[in-house]
C-alpha cells in the first residue's frame, strides 16, 4: 500500500507550488476574484508581479481609475513583510461602456490589474514570502453592487526567479494592454464649451488610422458622452472634445489616447499637455493635394518594373496606330483610358468596401491570393501565345493585328486593363500619400483620387488621342510588325514564369503542379482554337473551351495548398516580427527592416541594387545592423498594420532603427546604396 501512495503523495506534493501562483476564488454570480503571481518563485531584492485578476459575468463590468460618469475603480491594500515594497496599481486601458445617456469607462468579460513587488535584499533561499492583500471592487450591469475579498500568497525565495508558464501568458497580455509612454506630443485647448486635442508624432497618417478616442485621468474635463470627431493629416491627428462639468480644468490635462489602425489593431498612450490655444482641427491632404500626387504616381508606374511586359502590349497597339485616321487614332487612345481609368476606379471601390466591412486590403493586395496569381499566369502565357499567332482574337493573325485588335477597340480596352491589374504590385513614389489619404476621404473624393492615378498612367497613350498627329513618325505598317510582335511575346512568357514562382513562395510544390497543369490545358486549348481557325476543324472551340474550363477548375484548390518551407539564403535576414525588433533594440542594436513581397519587382530590383550587395551587407556587418525582412507574399496581418501603421497601403516599404531609439527612419521606395548608408550613418534624432 506504500508503494501505492508513495506516487500520488509525490504527485500532490510536486503540484504545491503552482497552485500558490493563484489564490482561493472570491465568487459570485457577478464576478470570480483571484490574486496571482507572475514567478512561481522569487528571488531576494528582485522585483516581481502580482495582480488582481477579475472575471466578469455577461453583461458586467468594473472600472478605470477615471470610471466615467460614474463607478468607482478597484483598490488593494497589501500587508507586506518589513524591508518590501509595492509600486501603485496598474490599470489596463479602459473601454467606453454606454449606459443610457451616460457613458463609463472600464472593463468587461476579463480585466487583470498588475502591482510591481519588491522583495527585501534579506530573504535567503529557502526562506517564504508571505504577504496579504485586501481588495474591494465595484460591479454593475443595470445595478452596482460592491463587493470584496481578501487574498494570501506564500512565495518560495530561490537564488534566482524561476517564471511559471501558466501565468507568464496572462501577465504578459496585462502589460500588452496597459498603455505605454506616447511616442508623441500632445497639446490641448478649450474656447467655451468647445475643444481640441492634438496628437503629433511618426506614424499618424491619413489611412494609417481608422479610430482614436481621449480618455482623461480627471473626472469632468470631458462630457463623457460626446463623440470625439476624428481627423488625421500628415503626422498628427486631432479630436474634437466638449467640456465637462468641472468648475476649472486642471493646471496638465493627462490621460490615455486609445488609437485604433486600419488593420484593426489597438494601442493605448499616455499624454498630457497645458491647457492653451485650441489647435486647429486639420484634415489630410486636401483633396486637390492628393489627386496630383495620384496622377504624378500614376505616371511614373508606367516606368516601373513590374510593368515592363505590358509594354509588349502597348508596343503592338501604337505600331498598328501608324498611318491610321486620325479619328481611329483617337478612338483607340480613349478605349485604352477608359479600361485604365475604370479599372483603377473598380480597385478603388474595392479597397474602400473592404475598408468599410472591417478588412485590411491594400495597394496590391489581390497578389497575396494565389488564385489570382495563377490565374494571371495563365493570362500572360494566353496573351504570349496570341502574339506568337498560334491562334487569332476576332480573326486571322495578321500584320497589325493581336490583342489590341480584338474586337474593334476592345482590345484597346482590356490592354488598359491588363496594364492596371499587372501595375498592382507596384508602388511609384507619390502613390503611397495618395492613397492613404484618399481611404481617409469621402467615397466620392476617394474614387476621385483613384481616376487621376488611372489618368495619371494613360497619360502617354491618352495623348496621342488629343494630338494623334504624333503618330506620323511611327514606322509604317509592313512585315517587320509582324516579326516584332511575335518576339514581343516572349516578355509575356517571362511574366507568366515570374508569376508561377511566385505561386512557389505562395503555395508551394502543389501550387506550381497546380499552375503548371493549368498552363498545359491553356497551352492544349490555344492550339485548338488556332486549328480550328485556320483550317475549319469542328471541334476545335469545343475543345478549347472544355481546356480553359478545366482549368479553371483547378483554381479553387490552390487556396488551400499549404505553403511550403522555404529554405532561407545566407543574406536573406532575419524574419520580421514586432517582438524581434524590440528584442534586437533592447540590445542596443540599429535594425533595417525591408517589406517585401515575392511578386514585388520594385523590391527585387531594390535588393539586388541596393541591399544585397557586398558591400551593402559588410556595411551592415560593420555597423552590427540587424537586417529584417517583412514578407508579405501571402498578406501577413501583422505586416499589414505595420504598413498602415507608416501610411502605406503595398511594399516596398524601409524602415531603418537607429541604435539609440526614437522613431524608425523611413526610407524612398526606390533604394540605391548611398541613399541606405545614408540612413545608416546620419545623426539619432531621437
Amino acid at each position: 500500500m506504500l508503494r501505492l501512495l508513495t506516487p500520488l503523495l509525490l504527485t500532490l506534493l510536486a503540484a504545491l507550488p503552482a497552485q500558490a501562483l493563484e489564490t482561493a476564488a472570491v465568487t459570485s454570480p457577478r464576478a470570480t476574484v483571484t490574486m496571482i503571481t507572475e514567478p512561481a518563485a522569487i528571488a531576494p531584492g528582485v522585483p516581481f508581479r502580482i495582480a488582481l485578476r477579475q472575471r466578469l459575468a455577461p453583461g458586467w463590468h468594473t472600472y478605470w481609475t477615471n470610471p466615467g460618469d460614474a463607478g468607482q475603480p478597484p483598490e488593494v491594500t497589501l500587508a507586506l513583510p518589513d524591508g518590501a515594497s509595492a509600486e501603485p496599481m496598474r490599470f489596463p486601458a479602459p473601454q467606453r461602456i454606454p449606459f443610457g445617456p451616460l457613458v463609463n469607462f472600464g472593463y468587461e468579460n476579463e480585466a487583470v490589474f498588475t502591482i510591481p513587488v519588491t522583495p527585501p535584499a534579506t530573504l535567503r533561499p529557502g526562506d517564504t514570502f508571505s504577504f496579504t492583500a485586501d481588495a474591494n471592487w465595484l460591479v454593475c450591469e443595470r445595478i452596482c453592487i460592491p463587493e470584496e475579498g481578501s487574498f494570501r500568497l506564500d512565495l518560495p525565495v530561490e537564488a534566482a526567479p524561476r517564471p511559471d508558464a501558466a501565468t507568464a501568458a496572462l501577465f504578459t497580455a496585462a502589460e500588452a494592454a496597459e498603455p505605454r509612454a506616447a511616442p508623441f506630443t500632445a497639446r490641448i485647448g478649450f474656447e467655451g464649451r468647445q475643444g481640441v486635442l492634438e496628437v503629433a508624432g511618426p506614424g499618424i497618417e491619413p489611412g494609417a488610422v481608422r479610430d482614436a478616442f481621449f480618455f482623461p485621468a480627471d473626472w469632468g474635463v470631458i462630457e463623457n458622452a460626446a463623440p470625439q470627431a476624428l481627423a488625421v493629416r500628415d503626422g498628427a491627428l486631432t479630436l474634437a472634445l466638449a467640456r465637462g462639468n468641472a468648475e476649472a480644468l486642471p493646471a496638465r490635462i493627462e490621460g490615455i489616447v486609445a488609437i485604433t489602425d486600419a488593420a484593426g489593431v489597438r494601442g493605448a498612450y499616455t499624454v498630457g499637455a497645458v491647457p492653451g490655444a485650441v489647435p486647429a482641427a486639420g484634415g489630410g491632404l486636401p483633396l486637390w493635394q492628393a489627386a496630383l500626387f495620384a496622377a504624378l504616381g500614376g505616371l511614373i508606374l508606367n516606368l516601373m518594373p513590374c510593368v515592363f511586359p505590358i509594354l509588349a502590349m502597348k508596343a503592338v497597339s501604337l505600331a498598328r496606330l501608324s498611318g491610321a485616321a486620325r479619328g481611329a487614332v483617337r478612338a483607340h487612345a480613349a478605349s485604352y483610358t477608359a479600361g485604365v481609368v475604370l479599372s483603377f476606379l473598380a480597385l478603388g471601390g474595392l479597397l474602400i468596401g473592404l475598408r468599410f466591412a472591417g478588412g485590411a486590403a491594400g495597394w496590391g493586395f489581390q497578389f497575396t491570393s494565389p488564385v489570382f496569381v495563377a490565374g494571371m499566369a495563365w493570362l500572360m502565357l494566353a496573351v504570349g501565345l496570341n502574339l506568337s499567332g498560334v491562334f487569332a482574337l476576332g480573326g486571322p493573325v495578321s500584320a497589325g493585328s493581336g490583342l489590341a485588335a480584338r474586337g474593334g477597340h476592345a482590345g484597346s480596352f482590356f490592354t488598359g486593363v491588363l496594364a492596371v491589374l499587372v501595375a498592382t504590385p507596384c508602388t511609384a513614389p507619390f502613390m503611397a500619400a495618395a492613397i492613404g489619404a484618399a481611404l481617409a476621404m469621402a467615397p466620392a473624393e476617394a474614387l476621385t483620387v483613384f481616376a487621376a492615378m488611372g489618368l495619371g498612367m494613360a497619360a502617354p497613350y491618352a495623348l496621342l488621342g488629343l494630338f494623334p498627329g504624333a503618330v506620323r513618325v511611327l514606322p509604317k505598317p509592313g512585315l517587320w510588325m509582324e516579326r516584332v510582335k511575335q518576339a514581343l511575346a516572349f516578355p509575356m512568357y517571362a511574366a507568366a514564369a515570374w508569376l508561377v514562382w511566385v505561386l512557389a513562395e505562395q503555395a508551394g510544390p502543389g501550387g506550381v503542379f497546380a499552375a503548371l497543369s493549368g498552363a498545359l490545358l491553356i497551352g492544349f486549348g490555344a492550339w485548338a482554337l488556332g486549328v480550328a481557325q485556320a483550317q475549319g476543324w469542328r471541334f476545335g472551340r469545343v475543345a478549347a473551351g472544355v481546356a480553359v474550363i478545366a482549368a479553371l477548375a483547378l483554381l479553387p484548390g490552390l487556396g488551400a495548398v499549404p505553403p511550403a518551407a522555404q529554405a532561407a539564403a545566407e543574406d536573406a535576414g532575419e524574419a520580421w516580427s514586432e517582438a524581434r525588433v524590440a528584442a534586437l533594440r533592447a540590445e542596443g542594436r540599429p535594425v533595417f527592416v525591408n517589406l517585401t513581397a515575392a511578386w514585388c519587382i520594385s523590391c527585387k530590383v531594390n535588393e539586388r541594387v541596393a541591399l544585397r550587395t557586398d558591400a551593402m551587407r559588410e556595411s551592415f556587418a560593420a555597423q552590427n545592423v540587424a537586417y529584417l525582412v517583412g514578407d508579405w507574399t501571402r498578406g501577413d496581418p501583422a505586416i499589414t498594420a505595420l504598413l498602415r501603421a507608416h501610411g502605406r497601403d503595398g511594399v516596398p516599404l524601409y524602415l531603418f532603427y537607429p541604435a539609440g531609439g526614437g522613431a524608425p527612419r523611413v526610407l524612398p521606395q526606390i533604394l540605391t546604396e548611398g541613399i541606405v548608408r545614408q540612413a545608416l550613418s546620419a545623426p539619432n534624432d531621437s
